[in-house]
């Protein structure tokens, strides 16, 4: 018999596979524990940080980010547990029904000081608002350590027109090799090299970045925390002195490239585009964008 008598008729309906089922998530208890003296009830699986939040405690972050897997490097989120030897990181320990945490102890607030001190003392923080905020509120004095601090100073790099690496204000939070990974773009062009001192944010075998697997989506400046990582307009206006965001307007857009529907917050001064980000809390983007929705907006200010 020849293949063609062989082959399944188009006439008749070939039976259907059964419809895949989704299967039904475990449900999850309440867990009860005390913080700061007050009782609060979460679901299970949720972190001390979420539970702090509820409450409304504020807890400082620098490594963290909600769209982010939790890597636990900056531990300024550390709270006091009792029952715990160490001081514990709130963005990822998990909470036990009976807990006790303290937020705001003496010695979970001498930690955090410790970690801002060391931190400002070898890195430039001068961009990174956020963390000069906590520095004042936890009284840190970085200048202690006098002027022969070890710092990591070295040469911004500036190897294209849509984004700068200043390494001098890397706090080695890792946000930005999280967002290059699996947790955003999953393109894995940068990732930390080295141990101890001499740990720095990398491209693969230490190549220019510029033949690395960059795809210049710019996630990796949209979860900076410092500065390190800085759109080229932003890097030359404040190195011109015209930065000033307090004369920027934000407006709400859709990106106009494709169809997916991503939302951008288009920054402008003086009447120009000098920055574009997307909401961390919006459905399409989570805060990412591709190079079009964070750098294709040269085209408006073209005067041909």
């Amino acid at each position: 018999m020849s293949e063609q008598l062989q082959a399944p008729s188009p006439l008749i309906p070939i039976p259907r596979a059964p419809a895949p089922e989704i299967p039904v998530p475990a449900a999850r208890r309440d867990v009860q524990i005390t913080i700061d003296g007050k009782r609060v009830t979460v679901l299970e699986g949720a972190t001390i940080l979420d539970a702090a939040k509820t409450l409304g405690i504020e807890t400082p972050t620098l490594c963290f980010l909600e769209t982010l897997t939790p890597v636990n490097v900056c531990r300024v989120c550390v709270v006091q547990v009792e029952g715990s030897r160490p001081l514990v990181p709130a963005c990822s320990r998990k909470v036990e029904e009976g807990m006790v945490v303290w937020t705001d102890s003496e010695r979970v607030r001498l930690s955090r000081r410790v970690v801002l001190e060391f931190l400002a003392s070898s890195v430039d923080v001068s961009t990174a608002l956020q963390l000069q905020a906590y520095m004042k509120r936890y009284e840190a004095r970085p200048e202690k350590f006098g002027p022969r601090a070890a710092t990591v100073v070295q040469p911004p790099k500036i190897d294209n027109e849509l984004y700068v690496r200043d390494y001098s204000k890397c706090i080695l939070c890792y946000k930005c090799a999280e967002a290059c990974g699996v947790d955003a773009q999953n393109t894995f062009a940068i990732g930390v090299a080295g141990r101890g001192f001499h740990a720095h944010i990398a491209t693969e075998f230490e190549i220019p970045l510029t033949d690395s697997a960059c795809v210049y989506c710019g996630n990796c400046i949209g979860v900076c925390p410092t500065g390190a990582l800085m759109g080229k307009i932003e890097y030359d206006m404040r190195a011109a002195g015209t930065w000033d965001e307090s004369r920027q307007t934000r407006t709400e857009t859709i990106c106009p490239y494709c169809g997916v529907g991503c939302e951008l917050t288009v920054h402008s001064q003086a009447g120009q585009i000098v920055r574009v980000s997307s909401p961390l809390d919006h459905s399409v983007t989570q805060g990412n964008l591709c190079i079009k929705g964070r750098f294709g907006w040269q085209f408006t200010q073209s005067h041909k």
